[in-house]
């Protein structure tokens, strides 16, 4: 297990460097990202301004206010994943994003997309969004704010995490390694309690 500080844009091999159960520090710009946000991209042919490639993108709809024609965080938490599942590998091959965050994790597409374009999932811990919030210096910029809150957030971090590597581009899954391991404690109770 190692730790390792990243300023985005982060390369290829920097992404398959990271291993399951590793922990990430970020630093520089990160993109919040949600639901409707990936449905106009994918689904309704939308485009971004911004350039993601070698980025991080955060799974969030922020609370946020408008002061003097700028946005301020007022709460910046990570929403969860699953339901993002489907745009993991179109943000990767066509945006070349390489860090997908979030909480719950992902899927087995999700899994072979990293391993396909070298990325990995950075897990954050639920009911930490006033936290989160400390890391976010500043929200550089916004797309998409027809969306809002689920725009496409640019923001300025330092010091985000540190985040769990809880899948990697090598196949390895932390959601598949608890998963295993609980049904094994499972079945060892049920057998030790004689139920079949």
């Amino acid at each position: 297990m190692a730790h390792y500080d990243l300023t985005a844009p982060i390369s290829e091999a920097d992404a398959r460097r990271l291993r399951v159960e590793d922990t990430v520090t970020l630093n520089g710009a990160l993109y919040g990202i949600r639901d409707a946000t990936q449905i106009h991209m994918f689904d309704r042919g939308r485009k971004t301004r911004f350039d993601l490639k070698g980025h991080a993108v955060l799974h969030t709809a922020p609370n946020v206010r408008k002061v003097a024609g700028k946005y301020e965080p007022v709460c910046i938490g990570t929403t969860t994943s699953d339901r993002m599942e489907r745009f993991t590998a179109p943000l990767m091959e066509q945006y070349g994003v390489r860090l997908v965050i979030g909480k719950g994790g992902l899927r087995a597409g999700s899994l072979e997309a990293f391993k396909k374009f070298g990325g990995a999932y950075l897990a954050v811990i639920g009911g930490t969004a006033a936290l989160e919030t400390t890391w976010v210096e500043a929200i550089e910029d916004v797309d998409l704010d027809d969306l809002h809150p689920e725009s496409l957030w640019k923001f300025r971090v330092r010091g985000f995490g540190p985040l769990v590597v809880a899948m990697d581009s090598h196949g390895a899954s932390l959601y598949d390694k608890v998963n295993s391991a609980a049904r094994e404690r499972r079945a060892a109770v049920l057998k030790q309690l004689g139920v079949g």
